[in-house]
C-alpha cells in the first residue's frame, strides 16, 4: 500500500513521516510533493490508496486536487490537512468526498487513528470492488441472505437487525413458503422473485441454505395475490405453497416450524400442476432418485415431499415402473450391494449391516437368508 504525502512545508512532511505507523498498517511506500502539481503526476504515475494533502499549496491548492481526483473517479482516501478551521473549506471538502481533515499541528494520536480508520475504509470498499467486477457480490450478498434467514428461522435472532433492513417497514407481514420439485433448478426463479418484491417494495424471496428446493417469501400483509399472480405468469415450474400471517419477524421461527408441518400433510395449494409427460418424468427422476440413496431411509412420505406425489400414486406407479414394490426394491439393492462387498471386501458383516442402513445385524443377516438363502457369513466363504 502506498502513502502520498502533500505539503509545501517540509516540517509537516517530516513530522507525518515520522509520526505514521507505517509498517503496522501495511504501507510499504512513502511519497512526497512539495505542491499540487507534483502531487498529481505522482497521483498519475504511482497510483497511492491514502492521500494526506495540505489545502492551501501553490500551483495547485488541496481543494483543487480533491476536485480533480472527484472528476477521476479516484477510489483511495483524502485526509486534508490544515492550519484553518474554515467552514467553507470543510464544506468543499465533503462535496468532493474527502474521507477527513486534520489539524495542524499533527497530534500522532488523532493522526494515526484516521490512517487506520481510512485504509480500513479503502480495504472494505475495495473488496466490494472486486465482488462486483467479478459478479461475484450479488452471489455473496445472496448466500449471506440465505444464511441469516436460516438461523432466524432456525430460532437465532442475533442478526435479526439485518432481516428486517431487507424488508419494507410494516407492523403485519404474510409469510408463505414455496416448495419446488426436486428435480427442477428453481434458484433463477427465486431470484427473480425477489427482485420484483424488491423492486416493488412488497417483500423479499429467500432461497433457503439447507433445502434449495424450499423458498422462504415475506410480504406485507394483504398484498399476496398480487404476488402469487406474478408467480403464475412467470415461473413455468410446478410449485406448491402455504402461507400464513406473520405479526412480526420475531414470530418467523414459529411459523416457519408451521408452514412445514403443513406443507409435510400435504395441506397445500398448487400453482401450474403437471402434464402427463412431465409426470412420467417425474417417475422416471424418483426411481433414479431411490437407485441413489437406496442406503439411506426411504419412505413414502419422504419421496411425495420431494416429487410433489401423493403416497398413494408413487405406491402405486412405482410398482408399475420397476415390477415390485418400494420397500422389496430397495432390500433388493441393498443385498446386491452387501454381496458385492462380502465378495470383494474385508468389511465386517456388522460394518455392511450399518453402512445398508440397518443397525441390528441379526436382522440383516436375517434378511439376507430369506433374499439369497444362506447368511451372509455362508455366503462370503462360498465364494
Amino acid at each position: 500500500m502506498k502513502v502520498l504525502i502533500a505539503d509545501d512545508e517540509f516540517n509537516v512532511r517530516d513530522v507525518i513521516r515520522h509520526v505514521g505507523q507505517w509498517e503496522a498498517n501495511g504501507v510499504i511506500q512513502l511519497l512526497e510533493a512539495k505542491n499540487g502539481d507534483e502531487a498529481k503526476d505522482i497521483i498519475e504515475t504511482e497510483k497511492p490508496e491514502i492521500i494526506f494533502t495540505d489545502i492551501k499549496m501553490p500551483k495547485m491548492s488541496g481543494i483543487e486536487l480533491l476536485e480533480w481526483l472527484n472528476s477521476i473517479s479516484y477510489t483511495g482516501k483524502v485526509i486534508l490537512i490544515t492550519g484553518f478551521d474554515d467552514y467553507t473549506f470543510m464544506r468543499k471538502a465533503i462535496q468532493f468526498n474527502s474521507f477527513d481533515y486534520l489539524l495542524k499541528p499533527i497530534e500522532p494520536d488523532a493522526f494515526n487513528q484516521t490512517l487506520e480508520r481510512a485504509i480500513d475504509e479503502w480495504k472494505s470498499e475495495e473488496e466490494k470492488r472486486s465482488y462486483e467486477e467479478t459478479g461475484l457480490y450479488e452471489e455473496a450478498k445472496k448466500l449471506q441472505l440465505s444464511q441469516l434467514v436460516w438461523a432466524v428461522c432456525s430460532g437465532d435472532m442475533t442478526d435479526l437487525p439485518h432481516l428486517q433492513s431487507a424488508l419494507p417497514a410494516t407492523e403485519v407481514y404474510d409469510v408463505t413458503l414455496l416448495s419446488f420439485y426436486q428435480m427442477h433448478q428453481p434458484a433463477p426463479y427465486i431470484q427473480a422473485l425477489a427482485d420484483e418484491l424488491v423492486e416493488r417494495k412488497l417483500g423479499h424471496a429467500f432461497e433457503l441454505q439447507r433445502d434449495a428446493t424450499l423458498c422462504l417469501v415475506i410480504t406485507i400483509q394483504g398484498h399476496w395475490l398480487d404476488v402469487e399472480k406474478w408467480i403464475s405468469h412467470h415461473v413455468d415450474l410446478p410449485v406448491r405453497l402455504v402461507s400464513q400471517p406473520l405479526p412480526s419477524l420475531e414470530h418467523l421461527p414459529a411459523a416457519f416450524q408451521s408452514l412445514q408441518q403443513e406443507m409435510e400433510q400435504q395441506n397445500f395449494r398448487s400453482i401450474h400442476r403437471l402434464d402427463e409427460l412431465e409426470t412420467a418424468r417425474r417417475m422416471e427422476d424418483l426411481v433414479a432418485y431411490v437407485d441413489q440413496y437406496y442406503m439411506e431411509e426411504l419412505s413414502l412420505e419422504k419421496l411425495s415431499r420431494r416429487f410433489f406425489f401423493s403416497r398413494e400414486h408413487i405406491s402405486r406407479k412405482f410398482k408399475q415402473e420397476t415390477g415390485m414394490p418400494l420397500s422389496k426394491y430397495v432390500t433388493n439393492r441393498r443385498i446386491n450391494q452387501s454381496k458385492q462387498w462380502l465378495k470383494e471386501t474385508d468389511k465386517s458383516i456388522y460394518s455392511i449391516s450399518l453402512l445398508l442402513g440397518y443397525q441390528d445385524e441379526k436382522y440383516f443377516s436375517k434378511l439376507f437368508k430369506k433374499v439369497v438363502g444362506m447368511t451372509p457369513f455362508e455366503y462370503r466363504n462360498s465364494q
